[in-house]
């Protein structure tokens, strides 16, 4: 039977990663991989993870499991996180997930449930894997235009244009911050717009926040979920510990729903349940574990938020360089947006020839969009990318 199976098509960015570790060149630069990396490239341990993991290694005395939506002190520490007191409490269930990408996979899961006639709608462009992970589960695709290239800016006008034709029933996945590849984030006010019109249309929001935190800050990039969530009798969250607490490998994520009543409540908990044990049963613990011991504990939060805003700041600081350097390098204001967006993305506007030829030439790597991640670089290495960048232009 299995000699029926099809090759599968590679994933660029494995691609691209297996193609940095293969070549010799000591000075080449990795902007590829979407994961941060100090000044040093160095993705480094938090310093409340580390104080957490060594409480639970010395206080733990079983690893039986949890419960199939895990350790309920992680789903409400990580509920408050996001919603803070946007909608009662009575309202919302949740389960732990394997990371962010488990929540989204089970999102759709969910929503094929309620609705298999649903179509998923996607910002043109989104993160790959969210289009894959649709397709795979068997529910249509649809774009709404996001990005205008030339601008470097989000396509308000397309946007909206294309958010009209939306049908009842429908989900809408939204990036909740720092959008992934462009950086570029919706205003208050224009937040304020989609909602509207997404109410008008009848849609179900599905939110994948995944980078809170590393934007404007825990606070200001929850602000946009949590305004959906006031506004809508039903919603959707996807969210990831993986950026904010630096915890990659260890896969926690969480899948919340918010839904009209009580009584709803009780029924949507029941199918993430159920969610959950068809697909890997019970959750993974030592993740959720480390972040639910952080947020319950004063001290360790507040060393987690220091460090996080340290990181926040270094990527601040990377983007205004290299907006200045890029400036200077191309004698134009072609790449002034790469300041004004946010978290650890942005895309260049580059063509996959210029792309091809920074990676050949000069041994810098990033996806075949020109998404880059701002984390990847350092302040010596963003004058290289500078003037590689006006090399190949």
């Amino acid at each position: 039977m299995l000699e029926a199976l099809r090759p599968q098509p590679a994933d660029k960015i494995l691609q691209l990663i297996q193609m940095f570790k293969d070549d010799p060149r000591a000075d080449k630069i990795d902007l590829g991989v979407g994961v941060y990396k100090d000044p040093t490239g160095l993705t480094p341990v938090m310093r409340a993870v580390k104080a957490a993991e060594k409480r639970i290694w010395e206080t733990q005395d079983t690893k039986t499991y949890t419960a199939l939506t895990g350790d309920p002190g992680y789903n409400g520490t990580m509920r408050r996180l996001i919603l803070g007191d946007a909608v009662d409490d009575a309202r919302l269930s949740s389960i732990a997930t394997p990371g962010g990408t488990g929540a989204v996979r089970l999102a759709v899961d969910l929503a094929k449930m309620a609705n298999p006639g649903a179509t998923v709608w996607v910002s043109r462009p989104t993160w790959g894997n969210h289009i894959s992970i649709i397709k795979f589960v068997g529910l249509p695709v649809a774009e709404y235009r996001y990005f205008d290239e030339a601008a470097g800016e989000v396509d308000f006008a397309g946007l909206t244009e294309d958010l009209g034709r939306v049908k009842a029933g429908d989900v809408v996945l939204l990036h909740g911050c720092c959008h992934n590849p462009t950086g570029a984030n919706l205003t208050a006010d224009q937040w304020q717009k989609v909602i509207a019109i997404l109410k008008a249309q009848g849609a179900l929001p599905l939110v994948d926040l995944a980078y809170q935190g590393f934007g404007d800050g825990l606070e200001d990039d929850a602000a946009a979920t949590r305004a959906v969530a006031a506004a809508f009798p039903e919603l959707l969250i996807a969210a990831s510990c993986s950026k904010n607490f630096g915890i990659y490998r260890d896969r926690a994520g969480i899948l919340i729903a918010v839904s009209a009543d009580a009584g709803q409540t009780q029924v949507a908990q029941a199918n993430l349940n159920f969610l959950n044990r068809q697909t890997y049963s019970f959750p993974p613990d030592h993740g959720t574990r480390v972040v639910m011991t952080i947020l319950q504990d004063a001290d360790l939060t507040a060393d987690w938020k220091a460090e996080l805003e340290e990181t926040r700041l270094t990527m601040l600081r990377l983007r205004t360089q290299l907006a200045e350097e890029l400036r200077k390098a191309t004698n134009s204001d072609r790449f002034d947006f790469v300041a004004r967006h946010r978290g650890m993305f942005s895309r260049l506007g580059l063509t996959e020839s210029q792309v091809d030829r920074l990676r050949t030439e000069f041994g810098i790597y990033m996806v075949g969009d020109s998404r880059i991640n701002i984390a990847g670089l350092n302040s010596a290495t963003v004058p290289v990318l500078a003037r590689a960048v006006a090399a190949v232009l």
